[in-house]
């Protein structure tokens, strides 16, 4: 896939700005005078999800959500704009107004349901609705400033904006444009036969031109804008090529936590030295088959001793304990003395997967009690106690 993004930036006209103020403030005015500035409390988060035509948006949204922990439902621009005018330009692949689609779209952001989070599917699509974005930003930080010290503070958290855009070249937008007219065309035939609802085929999806026309239109109105958005907030370009499960993969490293982003300067600063976790498990996996080759090649009696200790003492106790996923095993043997032969053990239960903790208990035993001096000489008894955990039996319990 060739890189979409432009060399520079689309450049914002004054006469834009100009149209993007007076549209935002008109419609937030009305809303504050509905409501009361009090009770303009939108998402401490929102993921504003864009993507070209075909991209999989609706595909993917359901797991965007689980992966941010929402509970709402996403908040899709087109279906906010029901109207008949509105659904006759969506048909041709146009836009509809942009006073209209900030309005219903703040009204819907405004409601209980998204406190916490919302995922908004499709907006930004013009240079005029992310020149409104930015001021919805700004808006919410001077709100959080304002009620800062007040009993509404909690109501107005520092706002958290992504900007999310997956991303297919033309050509594949217009494969999976088509194949989506076709599926729904198929669909539609045995729901007729079968009497059930039809679902709605958009008429760009049945023409290749029109399909093509449609991705145009995406990469000059709504792609090229995005741009301007990459240094105000965290920006996730992801590469919507391949199978869902690769997409669904790269939707979850581009979502991960952003630190540089979500915490204040200082606060990031003292952090910073401490790594992710996912920089830390990234290659977990080869480096555990690495070593494994490693203890057979180099020390291959210690692994085969280890090898033996698990299946002959710890196998039937895990087999056991097979439905609740936890066994507790103490052991003194003095195969675990060796620090190698620990982390041998430690390594084979994470390939198989399990995970395995190894703790070692020093008990002193009274041996012989001297009658001259009445002092007990005791022995150090090392006991190595391991915790296995696992995923435990489906089986219904009680």
């Amino acid at each position: 896939m060739s890189d979409p993004a432009p060399q520079t930036p689309p450049a914002v006209s004054d006469l834009e700005i100009k149209d993007a103020a007076l549209i935002f403030e008109s419609v937030w005015s009305a809303l504050e005078r509905e409501r009361g500035r009090e009770n303009m409390a939108f998402p401490e988060e929102i993921l504003w999800l864009n993507g070209a035509p075909g991209a999989g948006k609706g595909t993917n949204t359901e797991f965007i959500l689980k992966s941010r922990d929402y509970t709402s439902q996403p908040i899709v621009v087109s279906d906010l704009l029901s109207s008949p005018e509105a659904r006759k330009r969506i048909d041709a692949g146009m836009l509809v107004g942009d006073r209209e689609v900030i309005e219903l779209l703040l009204r819907r952001l405004l409601e209980p349901a998204f406190a916490t989070g919302a995922v908004v599917d499709g907006f930004p699509r013009s240079l005029v609705q992310v020149e409104c974005l930015k001021l919805l930003f700004a808006r919410l930080n001077d709100l959080r400033r304002e009620f800062l010290q007040t009993p509404h503070a909690e109501r107005f958290p520092r706002p958290r904006f992504h900007i999310l855009v997956l991303f297919v070249d033309e050509n594949e937008s217009v494969r999976r444009q088509l194949r989506r007219g076709k599926e729904a065309q198929e669909y539609n035939r045995r729901a007729k036969a079968d009497g059930a609802p039809q679902v709605e085929v958009r008429k760009t999806d049945l023409d290749a031109e029109a399909a093509r026309n449609r991705y145009r239109v995406f990469k000059e109105r709504t792609y090229d804008p995005l741009q301007t958005l990459r240094d105000i907030f965290h920006y996730h370009l992801i590469n919507a090529h391949g199978t869902l499960a690769e997409v669904q993969a790269r939707i979850v490293k581009e979502l991960q936590y952003q630190s540089s982003l979500e915490l204040g300067g200082e606060t990031h600063d003292r952090i910073a030295g401490i790594p992710l976790a996912s920089e830390i498990v990234q290659h977990a996996r080869q480096d555990l088959v690495r070593r494994l080759d490693g203890y057979a090649e180099r020390h291959p009696e210690l692994f085969r001793s280890v090898v033996d200790l698990i299946r002959e003492k710890f196998v039937p106790i895990i087999r056991s304990h097979a439905i609740s996923g936890m066994a507790h095993v103490n052991s003194e043997t003095p195969l675990l003395e060796d620090p190698l032969a620990i982390s041998m053990f430690i390594d084979i239960f994470s390939e198989r997967g399990f995970h395995a903790v190894v703790d070692l208990h020093r008990i002193e035993v009274p041996e012989h009690v001297d009658l001259a001096t009445g002092a007990v000489r005791q022995r150090v008894k090392k006991v190595y106690r391991v915790s296995i955990r696992f995923q435990g039996s489906e089986i219904r319990r009680g």
